[in-house]
């Protein structure tokens, strides 16, 4: 874990420092297309269940009013939000989320209270990592806002369907952890693959 975390460290300061002009062009946009804050900030359950601030770059509408889930083509999605969403530009914040500890490079998606939070018995071993940016349940539903939008009711289809299937994803990464499996994920991640692996199915 040592390893896990030195990596975490030393990657999203790298990130941060590269990234910059990427930021600075990113927050320019939101400014002159998007009236409003240019980041996003919201309570997510983290390690040991315990909430942390999230921040990625803003890509609704101030004020929206929708759900906590996301659908493609949504109208609360501005059009610059969609390009952001589509190559994962709004989720460079959150590099600091990782260098400060409240996130990993790897891991289970942190998810807002009312899911992870309330997961009883072994589904609970998902919570003894830190969040990621990226993981194996992340690969598996790469297009999961596109999945909801050919529901006929997306929630339902989330809390049934899709969440019960990434927890046990998630758990079987944290049961199968390796620093060279981290590694894997985030090339897989990068080169737009799937993992094969039994466990990630």
């Amino acid at each position: 874990m040592f390893l896990k975390r030195l990596f975490d460290i030393a990657a999203s300061i790298f990130g941060l420092i590269v990234f910059s002009p990427v930021f600075l062009i990113i927050a320019i946009l939101i400014k002159l297309k998007m009236p409003g804050p240019i980041f996003f900030r919201q309570n997510r359950v983290g390690k040991d269940a315990r909430l942390f601030r999230m921040v990625k770059f803003r890509t609704m509408k101030v004020n929206h009013g929708g759900s906590t889930i996301s659908v493609k083509g949504e109208s609360r999605i501005t059009p610059l939000g969609a390009t952001m969403r589509k190559y994962k530009l709004d989720e460079l914040p959150e590099f600091w989320n990782i260098l400060i500890g409240d996130m990993s490079f790897v891991g289970p998606r942190p998810d807002v209270p009312g899911y992870a939070d309330v997961l009883k018995g072994e589904d609970r071993l998902l919570l003894t990592f830190r969040p990621g940016l990226t993981g194996a349940a992340s690969i598996k539903y790469s297009n999961e806002e596109e999945l909801l939008s050919e529901q006929q009711d997306p929630i339902w289809y989330n809390d049934k369907v899709l969440y019960p299937a990434k927890v046990r994803i998630n758990n079987n990464y944290v049961k199968n952890w390796t620093f060279s499996l981290d590694i894997k994920i985030i090339l897989y991640t990068l080169l737009g693959k799937s993992l094969e692996d039994d466990w990630a199915n």
